[in-house]
Order: C-alpha cells, then sequence, then structure tokens
C-alpha cells in the first residue's frame, strides 16, 4: 500500500484548504467538532474528514502536524479513522489555555466516545502520529521528532472487521479558525510489532 493524495476522499470537505502531493492545508471553520454523548451529553460530527479507505490488515500511517496560531480552547488538529458518526477514533492537540494543552486520543464505539489525555505545555506546535492496524486492533503513537515514537493509545474497533479509511482532520470546536498543516505522510509496514509476552487464553 502506498500513500498517494489522488487517493483521498473527503466526509465533509471545508471551505478553505490546499491540498499538493506534500502538504495537506486545512483552514478550520468555528464550531466543527467529533464527539459522541459521553459526559457532554452532546453529540458533534462536522469536522472536516480526509481519508484513502484500505482493506489491508497490517500497517502503519505516519504524519507531521503543524497548527502554529492554534490559541483557542479546542483547536485540534490529527490523525483519524473515521467509518462513521458512531465508530471512529482520533489523535490530536487540543488547545486549552496559555499555559497548556491536551495530548490526547479519542475513541468511539457504538456512538459512545471517550477520552485520554495528559497535559503538554502550549507552546508545542508540532507533533507527528503513527496509527497503526493489527486486524480490528489500533495503536496511536506520538513523537516530537518523528524518529521516536511513544505509545498514547493501545484500543479496538468493534465496527473495523475490514475495510477502513484514515487520514487527517481538524476542527476549532468553539467560536475559532486556525490553519492546520499535514506534511510527512506515509504508510509503510506495520510498525506496531506482534505481542510477544503472556500468551492468548486458550479459548480466545
Amino acid at each position: 500500500m502506498v500513500f498517494e493524495v489522488s487517493n483521498l476522499q473527503w466526509t465533509r470537505e471545508p471551505k478553505n484548504y490546499v491540498i499538493s502531493q506534500d502538504k495537506i492545508e486545512i483552514v478550520t471553520e468555528p464550531h466543527t467538532d467529533l464527539w459522541q454523548r459521553t459526559y457532554y451529553h452532546f453529540r458533534n460530527d462536522n469536522a472536516p474528514v480526509l481519508q484513502m479507505s484500505t482493506r489491508e490488515k497490517f500497517f502503519s500511517f505516519v504524519v507531521r502536524t503543524e497548527f502554529s496560531n492554534s490559541c483557542h480552547r479546542f483547536d485540534q488538529c490529527g490523525v483519524v479513522l473515521y467509518l462513521d458518526s458512531e465508530n471512529w477514533l482520533k489523535g490530536s492537540i487540543e488547545y486549552e489555555n496559555q499555559h497548556f494543552q491536551h495530548l490526547g486520543s479519542v475513541v468511539t464505539n457504538n456512538g459512545y466516545s471517550d477520552w485520554a489525555t495528559t497535559e503538554i505545555p502550549a507552546d508545542v506546535k508540532a507533533m507527528w502520529y503513527r496509527l497503526s492496524r493489527r486486524e480490528d486492533d489500533f495503536c496511536i503513537e506520538c513523537s516530537v521528532d518523528g524518529v521516536v515514537f511513544q505509545q498514547m493509545r493501545v484500543c479496538h474497533l468493534h465496527a473495523a472487521q475490514d475495510e477502513i479509511r484514515f487520514g487527517v482532520y481538524a476542527c476549532s470546536p468553539e467560536d475559532s479558525s486556525f490553519r492546520a498543516v499535514f506534511t510527512d505522510m506515509d504508510v509503510m509496514e506495520c510498525q506496531w510489532l506482534a505481542h510477544d509476552g503472556q500468551s492468548p487464553d486458550k479459548d480466545v
């Protein structure tokens, strides 16, 4: 599998964007988001998502994100695997205030989202992500240099049985807008190696 921008398709095309072979730029629109039900009790499903499709069961997708002018609460951009409104995952940095941001991930199964985060300084304005698939299990990792990646999340998507779609997204849930830049996009052999520890239960 090869990453080609010509294979990318929009789910909710934004008004302002630029796509070339080496770079994708998205200018977010206010009040765009991805979230389902949990805690907040609302459903937001209007963020632009740009993805390619595959039936490949083992691979990794890498992308560098840059968001130098994000400065409003919840501004975000990152990696995404969006199947439909109730089944998806994303990894990103969400701006909080002038002191810190949330580096985290959301996994949504059957219409309910969760959010796992860690706080990082507000002056971080670029991040690499690596999304890996092993059948219907996934790993999201991040890196500040594109070389050394650290695990953010291992998760399962119930609906990811065969063909999936993966790529990038950007949004501004509140009344704001910023330019998200995606570069260094690549698809490669799965970098999330098979587990070599405890053996599976016999009935699995």
